[in-house]
């Protein structure tokens, strides 16, 4: 007897609190790592760090600063799934640490790393990082974290507390404007359905209300305006622009979209 399939989840845009906003996300990645790593690997890498699916690259940017700078430097990866741009910091000779919410997103670090890793891999919610102040020199995350918690400031706080004073913080997450406009990498995503103003969440929740998976939405100003109040002085903001040679679809993101409006933001920060 064939099983019935579990039931797609309902999107819905309501308010999800820290709490179930943290448990939908390691669910959601618990149970996707797998597919999310098939998918989206080949174009990762096994040691690359990408700051988003335009492809642009910590090699070409140098965000964190000068790739010869960082041996010998602490750095944080913040939402590493499998570890890949901690993987890019290692053969540097910094000495990373990869952080993620998600068991299932690393054990894929174990599995490219054939269980022995090169550097400690911690299962720890962003919002309560187990480090001491002052731990680390250098920060980052690409598109891990921020984008699925219900208080930035929090977070951006608790990374501010484990960086040493002078400590370069750097994420990217999903270009603002982009909520104004539908999840599509299709012409159908270039016009605008929504409010870019609109901050509710947007859930998908299963039969009975509870939520699956969480994103957030911050405006551009919001993001500023967080960064300030948890204490780090925004440096640069990069938008990448989408290059002639990326032709893949990534979720939204598209060439055709790409070409028209930013789909990433990162955002520089130093902890005074």
């Amino acid at each position: 007897m064939n099983q019935e399939s579990e039931p797609e989840p309902e999107a819905a845009r309501r308010d999800a609190d820290a709490a179930e906003s943290s448990r939908a996300s390691r669910g959601w990645w618990d149970r996707n790592a797998d597919e999310y790593q098939r998918e989206h690997g080949g174009f990762l890498g096994d040691d690359r760090f990408v700051w988003g699916p335009e492809g642009l690259d910590e090699e070409e940017a140098g965000l964190l600063g000068p790739a010869e700078r960082l041996a010998g430097r602490s750095v944080l990866e913040v939402g590493a799934g499998a570890a890949q741009c901690s993987r890019w910091l290692a053969a540097r000779g910094a000495r990373p640490v990869a952080l993620d919410i998600s068991h299932r997103q690393l054990r894929h670090a174990l599995r490219i790393d054939g269980a022995a890793p090169a550097f400690p891999l911690v299962q720890a919610d962003a919002g309560a990082l187990p480090f001491a102040g002052g731990s680390f020199d250098l920060a980052c995350s690409a598109y891990g974290a921020l984008p699925f918690v219900a208080d930035p400031v929090r977070v951006l706080r608790e990374v501010r507390r484990v960086l040493r004073p002078g400590g370069r913080w750097v994420f990217s997450v999903t270009h603002p404007v982009r909520w104004a406009f539908p999840d599509e990498p299709g012409a159908e995503g270039l016009t605008a359905a929504a409010s870019y103003f609109d901050r509710t969440p947007y859930v998908e929740q299963d039969e009975r209300g509870r939520a699956v998976y969480v994103e957030h939405h911050r405006t551009l100003g919001d993001r500023v305006r967080d960064l300030v109040a948890a204490g780090f002085r925004l440096v640069d903001l990069v938008e990448p622009e989408w290059p002639e040679w990326n032709r893949q679809e990534w979720g939204g993101w598209s060439p055709l979209r790409g070409r028209l409006i930013p789909g990433t933001a990162i955002f520089v920060c130093e902890r005074d």
